[in-house]
């Protein structure tokens, strides 16, 4: 196996579902995160990600259909809990910043395959 690749075993472990984000606000603690509300089919998730720099108008973020890694352990950033990741390129020197959507209006909830 080359460095760095992992075996297709390993990344079947990762589950992703498309997401709904329905609140971002900016963390109380943090200049460069956001605490979102994602809605995962019929269930509401905390997600901290660090946006801010990339996306300060939070009301944009709000209606937006990402793509969510759902089976991470939950860990606390700068003392609020986040139960995900959500998926974005970019945001180093000089490359722009996107976050992961789908291209059509699915419903939240739905697998990535």
């Amino acid at each position: 196996m080359s460095e760095g690749r992992i075996s297709f075993e390993d990344f079947s472990k990762i589950e992703m579902q498309v997401g709904e984000i329905i609140t971002a606000e900016n963390h109380p603690k943090a200049d460069k995160l956001t605490v979102l509300q994602v809605k995962l089919g019929d269930e509401t998730r905390q997600i901290v990600a660090g946006l801010r720099p990339y996306r300060p108008d939070n009301s944009s973020l709000v209606g937006a259909k990402i793509i969510v890694v759902t089976n991470l352990e939950p860990a606390k950033l700068r003392g609020v809990e986040s139960n995900g990741m959500l998926l974005a390129v970019g945001g180093k020197e000089d490359q722009p910043f996107a976050l992961l959507t789908v291209d059509r209006d699915v419903p939240s909830g739905l697998k990535v395959l």
